[in-house]
């Protein structure tokens, strides 16, 4: 990135498009703006911004089929932004990659704080080693793909970010609010339930017993963490 980050607002409401134009101005970023799904994509594969604030509801389709083209081939951190805030919408749109969820009305402080932090977690993904390994998963951290004993597991972005968040902190014990904050966002921090059934899913599709997980372990109470070496390799 360069001194300013570049944002780019996809919303069909002329009023909201100004509001957040000169609020994002005004906390020293770059803005561009899309009122449609197809010019958003085009101007994303073309254009590439540092960030993506979006609107579900557009003129001419669904906003979440716009994460779902995007995350086909970009990381690039996606804000929903909506009068929506009906839980099923939510979760939808953080299945198919959405780094975070700001239901309207909204401060403007809280947009941006959380604006800064899907950046900064940019700058983290990217810095990590391109490929880490625990036992036989191997984690490609560069094309956000998961191998088990060298067959492809086909994981859900957020499951994905999950994981490589979990294997980033091997050796540790990363608790519910950290992988919350981390991964969805601090508005999520207290949903454990919510992370429980991603975890769950995680397990279905990497474990061999899910009921009886040998790579990622629950700490009662605390939180989750990457099973050891030693523990990976003891028999049952």
């Amino acid at each position: 990135m360069g001194s300013k980050s570049r944002i780019l607002v996809i919303d069909d409401e002329p009023g909201i498009l100004r509001f957040l134009k000169y609020a994002l101005v005004a906390n020293n970023f770059e803005v561009e703006s899309a009122r449609s799904a197809q010019t958003a994509i085009r101007y994303i594969a073309t254009q590439i911004p540092d960030l993506i604030v979006l609107d579900l509801r557009l003129p001419d389709g669904d906003g979440k089929d716009v994460i779902r083209q995007v995350r086909e081939w970009s990381d690039v951190p996606i804000i929903v932004v909506s009068a929506c805030d009906r839980e099923r919408e939510k979760v939808a749109a953080f299945d198919l990659g959405a780094d975070d969820f700001v239901t309207k009305p909204f401060g403007v402080g809280e947009l941006m704080a959380r604006i800064r932090a899907a950046l900064r977690n940019r700058v983290a993904r990217r810095s990590e080693s391109p490929v880490a390994r625990i036992a036989d998963v191997e984690i490609d951290n560069l094309r956000h793909r998961v191998k088990r004993a060298g067959k492809e597991r086909r994981l859900t972005p957020k499951e994905f970010e999950l994981l490589a968040f979990l294997a980033r902190h091997a050796g540790a014990v990363a608790t519910h609010g950290q992988i919350l904050t981390a991964i969805w966002g601090p508005a999520h921090a207290a949903d454990i339930a919510y992370l429980r059934v991603h975890i769950g899913r995680l397990r279905r599709k990497i474990e061999d017993d899910p009921d009886d997980p040998k790579i990622v372990r629950t700490e009662p109470g605390i939180g989750y963490r990457i099973a050891e070496p030693a523990e990976l390799g003891a028999k049952d």
